[in-house]
């Protein structure tokens, strides 16, 4: 099987291409030169957002794991002074918009018309709208699950819920299976091991829910989105998230001191319990994440 995968030089895709390794034929799509772990697979160099580039990537391909995207919103002016104080080149104001709706549709429309059968995307979890949101998040439940309403107040947030709808028009249009995760903030082994060894107690409620994924656990699951395929709908969304929050302390104890409002939604959270559900992939695809910060603890 012939494998696709965009956004190849960027932090995730080292764990996607190891994922499947040995078992696909890949061909990597980026606009920079690849670093040392990936370099001796083929590269198609281009951008996502050039048509003409999305066209010569997809040519021959069965799948496409789409990992390219701009992972944050580039219209915010408190995210670009972030950006702009790490020494990195700013983009221009619109290219989350750019890159994450209309380079998903430019290779979407590539892979559609080149008869590719699958394309299993890197969403966000901030499909959920609670990145970047003014004011409390207004949950209706926890854990949040693939089913919970959104309510979005960020440009990245928008891109990341309308590149589902993107992705099930296709489904709906040209019968290309398509699948998206919805990960939390994404870590590598060693960003749990200096997580684990810099922790603190909590002193206030976090807009982010004390998420994470490790990288390997939402490298998985994007595997096993294309192996599972013949047991799975045409078109799927899933939420991906480690089974315990950041946090030091037990989930329902910090709903009580942060958001004691929100205490009654709270009741079967135990121990450090995720505020995201994980049953929709463990029923259909029997996955569970295998990695956590707490393994680090000394």
């Amino acid at each position: 099987m012939k494998v696709l995968v965009t956004g190849a030089s960027g932090r995730f895709a080292q764990y996607m291409v190891a994922a499947l390794r040995g078992e696909y034929e890949m061909t990597l799509f980026a606009r920079k030169p690849l670093p040392e772990d990936r370099a001796d697979l083929p590269l198609i160099q281009g951008d996502l957002n050039c048509y003409e580039d999305c066209v010569r990537a997809v040519q021959g391909m069965d799948v496409i794991q789409h990992l390219g995207a701009v992972p944050w919103p580039s219209d915010d002016p408190r995210a670009r002074e972030r950006i702009q104080s790490m020494g990195r080149e700013l983009p221009p104001f619109d290219a989350t918009m750019k890159t994450n709706i209309i380079g998903t549709y430019y290779l979407m429309h590539a892979a559609a018309e080149a008869g590719v059968k699958m394309v299993v995307m890197t969403g966000s979890n901030c499909a959920f709208g609670h990145c970047g949101h003014i004011g409390d998040f207004p949950f209706q439940y926890m854990p949040l699950d693939e089913e919970h309403p959104s309510d979005i107040m960020s440009s990245y947030s928008y891109t990341k819920l309308v590149g589902e709808e993107l992705l099930a028009w296709f489904t709906r249009a040209y019968d290309i299976r398509t699948y998206i995760t919805r990960p939390a903030q994404i870590y590598p082994p060693e960003g749990l091991e200096t997580y684990a060894r810099n922790v603190q107690s909590t002193t206030d409620w976090s807009g982010a829910f004390w998420g994470y994924v490790a990288s390997e656990d939402l490298a998985e699951m994007q595997r096993l989105l294309m192996e599972k395929t013949d047991s799975l709908p045409a078109h799927a969304v899933f939420v991906a998230n480690s089974l315990d929050t950041l946090a030091l302390e037990p989930s329902r104890e910090l709903v009580e001191r942060f958001r004691p409002e929100l205490l009654p939604m709270a009741q079967k959270l135990e121990g450090h319990q995720a505020f995201f559900s994980m049953e929709k992939a463990k029923s259909l695809l029997d996955w569970a994440p295998k990695h956590s910060w707490r393994d680090y603890l000394k």
